[in-house]
């Protein structure tokens, strides 16, 4: 890692696991392979705060430690990269243990528990997924109709919020975000 980290992927250990290097990596791995419109990439990090934007306003209430994992939901993606959904089901469990021993070290590292709560779960799936039919409809191509097959129809977003997080950043823009949600969010 740029930190000079060594982070063994079969054997991660929390105390090798910098929020640096996990925003610096994200907001260089595309999302949608990317096969996005746009100056620059549209990014995990840039994905990660449009989920984590669209769980607070379905979810008002959620405290700041279950944002914090709504934020660091695909943070494993800083070191594997982010393949997309039919590609990972071709790999099977072994990509998925892997992926899951990495949050687990990642939970561990910021104090957050390493088993979230089921009802967590489903907020993040739910704002994962309007994430998805926005990020398909507004910058990989989707048909309103195809997206909605797919994904579901989210809630509308307030059109400043979906100017501002549907544009692809630079990667530096996504990196210095996703570190400033971090730390509003971080106990």
């Amino acid at each position: 890692m740029l930190s000079g980290r060594r982070l063994d992927l079969l054997d991660p250990s929390p105390l090798d696991v910098e929020i640096e290097d996990i925003a610096h990596g994200l907001a260089r791995v595309a999302r949608w392979n990317g096969q996005t419109s746009g100056a620059n990439i549209f990014s995990v990090a840039q994905h990660s705060l449009l989920v984590e934007k669209i769980s607070r306003r379905t979810h008002p209430d959620l405290d700041a430690r279950w944002r914090l994992c709504v934020l660091l939901h695909d943070a494993p993606e800083y070191v594997i990269g982010d393949m997309i959904s039919p590609f990972k089901a071709v790999l099977g469990g072994d990509y998925k243990a892997v992926e899951a021993r990495l949050l687990s070290a990642i939970c561990v590292r910021f104090s957050l528990p390493v088993g979230w709560p089921d009802q967590l779960l489903k907020i993040v799936k739910a704002a994962d997924r309007a994430s998805a039919y926005f990020e398909a409809t507004r910058l990989a191509g989707f048909a309103e109709e195809e997206a909605k097959a797919f994904f579901g129809r989210p809630a509308r977003l307030d059109a400043g919020v979906e100017k501002d997080y549907l544009t692809p950043w630079e990667a530096e823009t996504a990196k210095a975000r996703f570190l400033k949600r971090f730390e509003e969010l971080a106990p």
